[in-house]
């Protein structure tokens, strides 16, 4: 083959070398240049074609590189034999196929699971990053240890202790992508034969994962204190699945002597465990921090799970568990052959993070911030103060407005919608809704500047009237 011709557009965006390169892989692709043709050589092909030697060269080097050419020395190039080749084709598109129904955008959203984006240090992880893949070391891309970095861990488990009170030595520590994960995780250490019990209302999430894996699931009814251990031990069931230092969505704080019934309640039978969800304990605006359950744990009762969904940035996908003694034992013996989901370069951006101190700067600045925007909401409440009461405003990213008028909670919603505003209601975290429920609606103040919120409190205190 002496030519080849080829329809270049000279005025085109896409440069003419891969004009050419485009063309000849698509020609051998559909069999038009059949395997071990012979190419014409860069030198005819750029006369015939009218364009730079260097182009054609261009061309032919990805092709090579790609596969799809052979160059044969003091011979010429040659079309590859395309058997086994990997290709990449164009899905067509489905015909028929549903299009996703497009999500709202609404202008106020109170959602209690928004964080404030605008405060992520994206220069400092951004350089992290860089820094992580200077040194060319092949070791970041090859599988690394199932229970994740030991760098990561030792960091999360310092900051455990000054933060939290947890004791936890870095081996303890399992790093997963996510509390599902590290939850199914659980399940393959503990095994299936337990009866798992929740606070209601619950975090929904837990309780449909829970079910999925076939765990014998109840719920078990809150007061002011949170979960009722006498209603606990009656229920049957051997796990206990709590949030004592902000129970979502309720926003509950456990007294201490309440976690104190807690820990006797498991400590009297060896097939019983607590798990302490500690999913937003970094935020906290009066009183005194309680440090964790799993601080107070002489018996090796509590499985502390924490997050860094709600410091740092949810797609972040970086969780952790911490396993009493014997169930790391069991993790080891049933689970450690299984890899880790967090990514060694992630694991170590974020080890950095940690270790260089911008972690706990970022958490200054991002407490300040909810603080702030904790107060502005209190303020502009003071005016529902006929018409609804407010409970868990004292830690947390969001809070709870119970109303005692005619209203029900699907009309406080819809009125709210007609605004622009989305507010929610409380409800949906009841797995056993209990006679006489006030509307109770959630409102979460995280991802909602402060000039906003003025506007949208406006607007709801128009609705609600």
């Amino acid at each position: 083959m002496n030519e080849l011709t080829i329809n270049l557009h000279t005025a085109s965006e896409t440069p003419l070398y891969e004009q050419i390169y485009q063309h000849i892989k698509r020609e051998i692709q559909e069999g038009r240049i059949t395997s071990g043709e012979k190419l014409p050589s860069s030198r005819s092909l750029c006369k015939y074609l009218e364009v730079s030697r260097s182009t054609v060269e261009l061309a032919y080097e990805q092709l090579i590189s790609e596969g799809y050419v052979e160059a044969v020395p003091c011979k010429g190039y040659f079309a590859a034999e395309l058997e086994g080749m990997y290709r990449l084709d164009v899905v067509p598109a489905l015909v028929g196929a549903e299009e996703k129904t497009e999500k709202k955008e609404w202008k106020y959203d109170f959602t209690p699971n928004g964080v404030d984006l605008n405060s992520f240090p994206y220069n400092v992880w951004r350089r992290l990053a860089k820094d992580s893949l200077l040194d060319d070391r092949a070791e970041m891309f090859r599988l690394g240890d199932s229970q994740g970095e030991y760098g990561l861990r030792s960091a999360i488990s310092r900051y455990l202790y000054q933060a939290r009170g947890v004791n936890a030595h870095p081996d303890q520590i399992i790093i997963g992508a996510g509390n599902d994960y590290l939850l199914m995780l659980l399940s393959t250490v503990i095994g299936q034969n337990h009866k798992v019990a929740l606070e209601n209302p619950t975090y929904k999430q837990a309780y449909r994962l829970f079910k999925s894996l076939s765990y014998d699931v109840c719920t078990v009814d809150m007061d002011e204190k949170g979960m009722k251990v006498a209603n606990l031990k009656s229920s049957g069931a051997d796990i206990a699945f709590v949030m004592p230092s902000h129970q979502y969505p309720l926003g509950i704080v456990m007294p201490m002597k309440r976690r104190m019934e807690l820990l006797k309640w498991a400590a009297k039978d060896p097939a019983r465990y607590i798990i302490e969800d500690d999913y937003d304990s970094e935020f906290r605006y009066k009183g005194k921090p309680i440090p964790a359950l799993q601080g107070y744990d002489r018996w090796e009762k509590v499985i502390y799970i924490g997050t860094f969904s709600k410091s740092i940035a949810p797609s972040i996908r970086v969780s952790y568990m911490v396993l009493p003694v014997p169930l790391l034992k069991e993790f080891q013996k049933k689970s450690s052959f299984l890899s880790s989901t967090v990514s060694r370069v992630d694991q170590l951006i974020l080890q950095k993070f940690i270790e260089d101190g911008h972690y706990e700067r970022h958490l200054n600045r991002i407490r300040t911030l909810y603080k702030s925007r904790h107060d502005t909401l209190m303020g502009c409440l003071k005016t529902f103060q006929k018409i609804c009461t407010i409970s868990g405003e004292n830690a947390g990213v969001h809070m709870l407005l119970h109303f005692a008028g005619d209203m029900t909670e699907e009309e406080l919603i819809r009125k709210a919608a007609e605004k622009g505003v989305r507010v929610y209601g409380l409800s949906q975290y009841y797995i056993d809704p209990p006679d006489g429920l006030k509307p109770t609606i959630m409102l979460g103040y995280a991802n909602i500047s402060e000039a906003k919120m003025k506007e949208a409190v406006k607007l709801l205190e128009e609705a609600w009237k």
